[in-house]
């Protein structure tokens, strides 16, 4: 029997990977994966950091095929790597409510008091001005480098309504329209909310048969 994928769980922020169990059990139970968690210090660390941190790890680990998926701020991290590193094992990508194309409740929350202390340093590179350097102006894209997925969320309840207007569909925090990705081989909506999809049976299954297919499985 050939040994199983591999797949690195990447956190988002304010988490720091045990709420990946429920999704790392789902996955584990399927005999052609092997997920471990990564976990980084989301709020002091910057995207350099982090993508450094995750390239160590990922060339620390033993695979034929190695996998990525990531929760929110822990997409963009798989992105800023993927783009920045080739030689990586071949596998895919499943980014899970990853704020892709901005992030409104961010820009909500930076303007509470501590809130941008809150947000910290990534999160802060990414989505808000800089000692006077604009955030990322025009649409992120993707290269194509190897197959990326995107699951978003569509029951909207959760913390970033407290903090901005989310218009249109969301998972609570992350408007479905900010998760798009052009150069994705697939994107599929959900209704989860934004941490009730590490939890979700269906995000599981979604998300194995992405790993395996390069797909999703919608119905007609």
């Amino acid at each position: 029997m050939p040994a199983p994928d591999l797949v690195i769980l990447v956190h988002g922020l304010w988490m720091s990977g045990i709420e990946l169990v429920s999704l790392k059990n789902r996955l584990n139970s399927d005999a052609a994966f092997e997920a471990v968690p990564f976990s980084y210090p989301s709020v002091s660390g910057s995207m350099l950091d982090h993508v450094a941190a995750l390239r160590e790890f990922a060339q620390g680990q033993k695979a034929e095929r190695m996998h990525f998926v990531g929760h929110s701020l822990g997409g963009l991290v798989v992105l800023n790597l993927l783009e920045a590193t080739a030689d990586l094992p071949p596998g895919r990508a499943v980014l899970l409510g990853a704020p892709l194309q901005g992030s409104r409740a961010a820009q909500g929350l930076a303007r509470w008091p501590l809130g941008k202390a809150m947000l910290g340093i990534t999160m802060r590179q990414e989505f808000l001005p800089t000692d006077g350097v604009e955030p990322r102006a025009t649409a992120r894209t993707w290269n194509d480098r190897r197959e990326v997925g995107v699951i978003a969320g569509s029951s909207g309840f959760g913390l970033g309504r407290l903090v901005a207007k989310l218009d249109g569909e969301n998972d609570g925090t992350v408007m479905v329209e900010e998760t798009r990705l052009t150069g994705a081989r697939d994107h599929l909506v959900l209704p989860v909310t934004h941490t009730g999809m590490l939890f979700s049976s269906e995000v599981a299954r979604q998300t194995a048969a992405f790993l395996r297919t390069g797909r999703f499985e919608k119905g007609d």
